[in-house]
């Protein structure tokens, strides 16, 4: 017997050979894929013998999405601050809203992007900076209980700058250095490697938030620990400007002369390179989460992430949060990286749809160091498996499965959601949360806190609301 068979189907094993079964199969026991083929061969050992059959013969199977960059607790601020550049986006929107945060209300922001992410084919996140007055004990807590795969970093910070703009963080954002640097030790001390499903990693603010002296410390402290760091690069011309001014560094440059790249290092966003920090990245094996939407809403520029991919850097996808992409649908997100570069580029074949979903699958794996446990769907790897409904109009004739996924599909054509070999979503319903009770929260809660911040309480819109 095994615990859930998969039969039929396009199967995209993302495996070293980048396999693609037709009218494939899938066996899962004990959270772990015990066998991967051809349907008429696995039939004669699983069919008839699985606790839980699926069906999948007019599906696409592949490994759960991973997204690398999340704000849990931005969900709740959706459409609070569009049409604005970055720094006025932070300085008057963003961080005026997160800075009034009750815990209640960041668990139920939190929530509300995990039921987001689970209903669209995402299996496991970075989070990239919970601060104390989220609750991050009880928002890590309940992203265990959902059965999602999740690294979550706890931001750190003594500084209250940000780029050439002097204390702009809002004052309920603001932590000590001694506080915030001891805080996240402890929550790794508490809930690194939770059932091989959380990890805590460091989150340092942009530069300009945080001294010399402690980005060096969490540097250390996270080789020490064995986790990881995120933290936001190069998303603005100003942060260019900022580093060059003040340490006469580029900011890739900066960020390695402080000890901020290597194998468990994300880099966030990492518009505004140069050849030479891209040749850097590469050599040092630092990470990078791509964020099209988000570097277009708010007009930071476009990524070089078809000239990073050449140089062998590994580029993964991330959403970023609710008011600078609205969504957190990384298969969504995999249509704007494709079209984005093609666009900077002018080059039509600038990228490859088999590269954005690389970015989404098993590069997000390699950058989490979880890639010997997910990403791809190979014997003896934990079953973070999606299924995908391709019997629909936007999907049909199915010429290519993979250009279909990145250029025509949505989160809402995920079907399935299978994470650490349990089902969390079936047929659209998510088994580990009460929807209804979620939405019901964040109404609520988003409308307290738009109050209490003064922030967003009528919408912005042109038009006359009667």
């Amino acid at each position: 017997m095994v615990d859930i068979y998969i039969r039929g189907g396009w199967i995209i094993t993302m495996d070293p050979s980048r396999r693609i079964i037709r009218d494939g199969a899938i066996a899962i026991e004990d959270g772990v894929i015990v066998d991967v083929g051809k349907r008429v061969e696995l039939d004669k050992k699983y069919k008839g013998y699985a606790d839980v059959l699926i069906n999948a013969e007019r599906d696409i199977v592949l490994p759960g999405l991973i997204n690398t960059h999340v704000h849990l607790v931005q969900a709740l601020l959706r459409a609070c601050a569009d049409y604005l550049p970055l720094i006025p986006w932070l300085r008057d929107r963003v961080w005026p809203l997160q800075g009034n945060y009750t815990k209640q209300e960041a668990l139920a922001s939190a929530k509300l992007a995990v039921l987001e992410m689970i209903k669209s084919g995402t299996t496991t996140f970075l989070e990239t900076g919970l601060v104390g007055r989220y609750g991050p004990d009880d928002i890590i807590e309940m992203v265990h209980s959902t059965g999602m795969r999740a690294a979550l970093a706890r931001h750190v910070m003594d500084l209250r700058g940000y780029a050439l703009e002097e204390s702009i963080l809002h004052e309920g954002l603001v932590e000590e250095g001694d506080y915030s640097f001891k805080d996240t030790v402890r929550l790794i001390n508490k809930y690194h490697g939770w059932d091989n499903r959380i990890w805590v990693w460091f989150g340092p603010r942009t530069p300009g938030a945080v001294s010399v002296e402690l980005y060096r410390e969490i540097a250390a402290k996270a080789r020490e620990l064995g986790t990881g760091i995120t933290m936001h690069l190069a998303e603005v011309r100003e942060d260019v400007e900022y580093t060059t001014k003040v340490f006469g560094k580029k900011p890739v440059e900066f960020a390695h002369w402080l000890g901020l790249t290597g194998r468990n290092v994300m880099l966030v966003h990492v518009v505004w390179v140069e050849d030479e920090e891209i040749k850097l990245l590469a050599e040092t094996e630092t990470n990078v989460s791509h964020n099209p939407s988000s570097n277009m809403k708010l007009a930071s520029g476009a990524a070089r992430v078809s000239d990073m991919l050449r140089e062998g850097v590994n580029v993964t996808l991330g959403t970023d949060g609710g008011p600078s992409n609205n969504t957190y649908d990384l298969v969504r997100e995999m249509k704007h990286a494709a079209l984005l570069q093609p666009l900077r580029t002018l080059k039509a074949n600038a990228i490859r749809a088999e590269d954005v979903l690389e970015m989404a699958t098993i590069r997000g794996a390699r950058a989490l160091m979880i890639d010997h446990m997910v990403g791809s769907i190979e014997k003896g790897k934990r079953a973070d498996v999606i299924i995908l409904d391709y019997w629909q109009p936007h999907l049909r004739p199915l010429n290519n499965p993979i250009s279909h996924l990145v250029y025509a599909a949505s989160g809402h054509d995920v079907k399935h959601s299978i994470i650490d070999g349990k089902l969390v979503m079936f047929n659209r319903r998510v088994l580990t949360m009460n929807e209804e009770k979620v939405l019901e929260e964040a109404e609520k809660a988003a409308y307290s806190l738009y109050q209490r911040a003064g922030v967003c309480i009528e919408p912005d819109i042109k038009w006359p609301i009667e």
